[in-house]
């Protein structure tokens, strides 16, 4: 039996799983979540190991054994988030994210506001994305109206249009014609064809 044949040296390189972007996105903003919710835990934990040792004088930290269960989004709720995770374009993810990371470093949630926070990101961002889908749409129909608009314009502004036919005296025509042209107030001089 070969070495070979225990490790995976000869296997061709797995490939990039083709997933649907929205599930990335999902499973992105969620572990963010998660990983959010833990940290939140642990700072939880420590403010009350603060006050303990405030209140009483004494240090039993070292003697502190912490539950192994955590705190768990109910399953409605998460539900809940992953469909509102579905609605965030995959160029949103990273701002989400970030603005997710802001807020909680501002705010210190306790363990159980981190879901909510997260949700108001997450609504915050759907509003976004959806008024910019509008204004793209406004837009659109916007610049379609006013093509057409425009070539209808232009198109009977050319047909009322005749240079040939004109009310308008011109000094080139009366040139033309020979005829005297009538005095008229202009800022240069006038040119008079001698005969």
């Amino acid at each position: 039996m070969s070495l070979a044949s225990w490790f995976r040296w000869n296997e061709p390189p797995n490939r990039i799983s083709q997933r649907n972007p929205t599930e990335m996105v999902v499973e992105t903003l969620m572990m963010e979540l998660s990983w959010q919710t833990k940290q939140a835990e642990k700072q939880q934990r420590e403010r009350e190991n603060e006050y303990r040792k405030i209140k009483t004088g004494v240090d039993y930290g070292w003697l502190v054994s912490y539950p192994k269960q955590s705190y768990d989004i109910s399953p409605g709720e998460r539900l809940q988030l992953e469909d509102m995770c579905t609605k965030i374009h995959p160029s949103y993810c990273g701002p989400v994210i970030l603005r997710f990371r802001q807020l909680i470093a501002e705010y210190e949630p306790e363990v159980q506001e981190v879901s909510r926070l997260f949700r108001s990101v997450l609504q915050e961002a759907a509003e976004k994305i959806k008024e910019e889908e509008e204004a793209k749409k406004l837009a659109r129909q916007w610049h379609t109206k006013n093509k057409t608009s425009l070539s209808l314009t232009t198109f009977k502004s050319r047909s009322r249009i005749s240079p040939f036919i004109s009310d308008i005296k011109t000094i080139s025509e009366d040139v033309e014609r020979g005829t005297q042209p009538t005095r008229r107030v202009w800022s240069m001089p006038e040119f008079r064809n001698a005969k």
